[in-house]
């Protein structure tokens, strides 16, 4: 069904209020991982420098920084291209829950206005400033705008069986986003819940997309094969499997999703680099965490049939966790911009609760509560944005949300110092040794500082001997 004027309206609605709770994004500096993968990733300094470091990992999403490296624009074109990505991917959910909506629901402007306020969730959450502001962030919401492609085309090839442009469209995004980042392998499992979600009741629906979705299953092979003859992708793999036992994994998994789930509720806790402990093993919270997850399967996959938005918002919400929260490893647990694509479904699923049909008086009340919740959440991004405008502000907001967290205060120090704070910069050495009293860069940092401090006095009183009277 092609879109009424009111959502024409909507979506312009919706992208202004986007832009607007993004517009402070622009002040953003890079921050932490940006070094990296930015500033000193040899491939990411101009589009020469990407094509004498090929072949490796993620070459789509390097070649996106080569170009702006070489751009005239600076910082502000990196954060234009993360804001019309973060758009684009807007418009894409909105697009996808639409075509999620049953036949039967197709004519109901209600069910399609849940659609538009889902996408207006997922886009104005402030949790989302992680793929968004941070300009390292890009590799997952590049990737993601490439998955919802690859959806979208995937269910409008359903609606046209006859043009198999739409397939073809499908597999194309599919594998530009597998060039970004490695967790949309998960597309092939994606395209499966969503036909079953639009599926009739009764209908024969699994056959058909496994048919459909074969290309795609293909491509995450010839993927993973080439991935193996990576040398990068194969000490990566290595450095995941020495880092934890099975086991110890599956309980900080566990702990990490339960944590991510609380960024969706609690706004007011983003945390740039949480830190999460790693469990040991399975204890009673670890225990109680699985049995909460296994059950949010099991109920997903019952709901699915009977209530699909909602089956389909926990099995998406875990699919989409899945790559980076389940069997293989990593360094840090969690981190803000795991939800980009996760809250698409809960963002639906809570639309759709609220507009659910009522007496006209209470549909009113419930579209104002929606509007009121999406400019709240907009607000919230704003403000969430301010994080990423120096790096004092972006390290004091990660030491007092993760106290624990030594490198949080040893990079605090860092920025303190170079600022001129340097009593600040000790104090804040001195918590970092205090946490982990091996951490070198710390000691060195604030040994360093002394011995400055030590010479800057000496100096200062013999020139005062000297000139004195």
């Amino acid at each position: 069904m092609p879109p009424s004027g009111l959502e024409r309206r909507t979506a312009v609605v919706l992208l202004l209020g986007v832009a607007a709770a993004c517009a402070n994004s622009f002040a953003g500096i890079y921050q932490f991982d940006d070094y990296n993968v930015i500033v000193r990733e040899a491939g990411a300094q101009s589009p020469a420098a990407w094509w004498a470091s090929q072949p490796g990992i993620r070459p789509l999403l390097k070649l996106s920084y080569a170009l702006n490296r070489a751009s005239p624009f600076g910082l502000a074109g990196f954060h234009a291209v993360n804001l019309a990505i973060h758009l684009a991917c807007t418009l894409l959910v909105a697009r996808l829950l639409l075509g999620l909506v049953p036949d039967g629901e197709r004519a109901d402007r209600d069910a399609r206005l849940a659609a538009w306020g889902g996408a207006a969730l997922f886009a104005l959450h402030p949790v989302q400033t992680e793929a968004v502001t941070y300009l390292s962030g890009r590799s997952t919401s590049l990737a993601a705008l490439f998955a919802l492609a690859s959806i979208v085309a995937w269910l409008r090839g359903i609606e046209a069986p006859g043009q198999r442009r739409w397939q073809v469209l499908s597999v194309l995004a599919f594998g530009a986003g597998l060039l970004c980042k490695e967790f949309v392998a998960v597309v092939p499992l994606a395209l499966l819940l969503c036909a079953a979600t639009r599926a009739p009741a009764g209908s024969r629906w699994l056959r058909p997309a496994l048919r459909r979705s074969a290309p795609h299953a293909g491509l995450v092979l010839l993927a993973l094969l080439a991935a193996a003859a990576l040398p990068r992708y194969r000490m990566l793999l290595e450095t995941s499997l020495a880092t934890r036992d099975p086991l110890a994994n599956l309980a900080t998994q566990a702990h990490g999703i339960a944590w991510l789930v609380g960024q969706l509720l609690r706004p007011d806790r983003l945390n740039a680099d949480p830190a999460l402990p790693a469990a040991t093993g399975f204890d009673t919270p670890s225990l109680l965490i699985g049995a909460a997850l296994g059950l949010a399967l099991i109920g997903g996959l019952w709901a699915l049939r009977r209530r699909p938005a909602t089956g389909f918002a926990l099995l998406w919400f875990l699919l989409w966790l899945a790559p980076t929260n389940s069997l293989l490893a990593r360094l840090d647990v969690a981190n803000d911009r795991q939800l980009y694509l996760a809250i698409v479904g809960p963002a639906w699923a809570g639309a759709r609760w609220l507009l659910r049909r009522r007496a006209p008086v209470a549909r009113r009340a419930a579209l104002a509560v929606l509007v009121a919740l999406a400019g709240a959440l907009g607000i919230a991004t704003h403000l969430r944005n301010h994080v990423y405008a120096d790096e004092i502000g972006y390290w004091a907001d990660v030491a007092r949300k993760a106290p624990h967290n030594a490198r949080a205060y040893t990079n605090l120090g860092h920025a303190l110092a170079l600022a001129g704070r340097r009593d600040d910069a000790a104090r804040a050495w001195g918590v970092a040794l205090q946490l982990d009293p091996t951490n070198a860069r710390a000691a060195v940092n604030l040994h360093l500082l002394r011995d400055t401090a030590e010479s800057a006095g000496v100096a200062a009183s013999g020139g005062s001997e000297e000139g004195g009277p």
